[in-house]
């Protein structure tokens, strides 16, 4: 016999989008129940990446000092090297207040961080290793989730229903909520190698033809990411794991003795590129945020950041009526008009960037020179302000109202 739960609000997805609307939810006053179907939030290769936007968020909650104290690496800039030459893209340093860095941090340290201070609160409640499988329906109106638990099936009762299942949200199929599908013309594949004391001391790209690689400096190893064509990865696996071990060190020649650490394939995550968004992220009763309203790619590492910013306007938008028992459906349409200008903003310049630049590289068989806007970008030092601006604070970022 199936467990009963009733709450004002059910979150499904225990990652940053999910989590931290629950949290900012759960303070504002509202009962929630926020749903997480792993047993920890141990995964490697999530994103990593805290952007200015998210630090400015944490510091209107009180919680920066506190925040910063975890293991974290910062970024001032970026930069990335065409050939033997390096070429510096956006400058962080020159934005305004404190929080002018890339955080580089493990995204579980994040979310134990918020789910710590989530869990400090009356009216919050965390399931782990707790699995939403479908959509309760009262007619057309979502009014809960069933879910598989440790103890088996739990249904919970809620006035609003929040997906932040991911990309592959289960909740998004089962709402039969229709996509655009923008395609994307690579894929990641995801590595660590050990770093030692005498490599550069930042984060940067390399991109020679036919290859690119994004390094991440996380202290102890370098967080690698190899842009492959769409499709590729069973083609190289087919040639072995030397094969690429080779392509790396040929790539980044400082890295060429460690490149063995990769005994197999068993050591490379396949990222498969999505770059999609619902027409409409809302049904009545039910909302979709963060990667199951719009998969981002992974150009300028900003996926986390935006599904924080619909967190935030989530909650902002929705709080109040949710605890005061007044929620409408135009209440929950409402957030689906205050982040989707950003979200298109953003989607349209990392397509662009995949389409006129990644594609590019990747079908490149000779050397090349830097683009002009690459070129300018480093010659001019003012220039690199406004990549750092888009990269780091968004289109029209959020603040912390509720």
């Amino acid at each position: 016999m199936s467990q009963i739960v009733t709450t004002t609000c059910c979150v499904v997805g225990g990652g940053p989008a999910g989590l931290m609307a629950g949290f900012l939810l759960a303070r504002a006053g509202v009962d929630v129940i926020v749903l997480e179907k792993h047993a920890d939030f141990l995964r490697d290769f999530r994103g990593d990446t805290i952007h200015p936007s998210t630090l400015h968020i944490m510091d209107e909650l009180g919680l920066l000092d506190e925040f910063l104290r975890l293991p974290h690496h910062k970024a001032y800039e970026l930069s990335a090297w065409i050939g033997e030459r390096q070429y510096k893209v956006a400058d962080f340093s020159s934005l305004p207040g404190a929080c002018n860095f890339i955080a580089f941090m493990p995204q579980w340290d994040f979310l134990d961080f918020i789910a710590a201070h989530a869990r400090a609160l009356p009216n919050f409640r965390l399931l782990m290793n707790t699995t939403g499988e479908r959509l309760l329906l009262d007619g057309e109106r979502v009014c809960g989730v069933s879910a598989k638990g440790p103890e088996g099936e739990v249904k919970i009762e809620a006035k609003l229903v929040i997906a932040a299942d991911g990309r592959s949200s289960r909740m998004r199929e089962d709402a039969k909520l229709p996509v655009d599908d923008f395609g994307a013309p690579m894929d990641v594949l995801w590595f660590k190698l050990p770093r030692k004391e005498s490599d550069p001391d930042e984060s940067f790209g390399r991109v020679a033809p036919g290859r690119m690689l994004a390094m991440i400096d996380r202290g102890a190893y370098w967080q690698c990411g190899c842009v492959i064509p769409k499709g590729d990865a069973e083609k190289l696996r087919e040639k072995g794991i030397e094969t690429f071990r080779d392509s790396i060190a040929g790539l980044t020649p400082f890295l060429a003795d460690r490149v063995d650490t990769l005994k197999d394939w068993t050591d490379v995550s396949l990222l498969t590129v999505q770059v999609n968004r619902l027409k409409t992220w809302s049904r009545p009763g039910l909302l979709c945020i963060g990667d199951a309203a719009h998969a981002m790619s992974p150009v300028g590492g900003v996926g986390v950041n935006l599904a924080i910013q619909d967190a935030v306007a989530a909650a902002n938008l929705l709080s109040a009526k949710l605890r005061d028992d007044a929620l409408s459906d135009g209440d929950v349409r409402a957030v689906q008009r205050r982040r989707e200008f950003p979200t298109r903003v953003t989607q349209a310049i990392q397509l662009a960037i995949q389409n006129r630049v990644v594609r590019s590289v990747l079908s490149a068989e000779k050397p090349f020179d830097a683009p002009l806007a690459l070129r300018l970008l480093n010659a001019i030092p003012l220039l690199r302000r406004l990549p750092a601006r888009l990269i780091g604070l968004g289109v029209r970022p959020e603040h912390i109202q509720t």
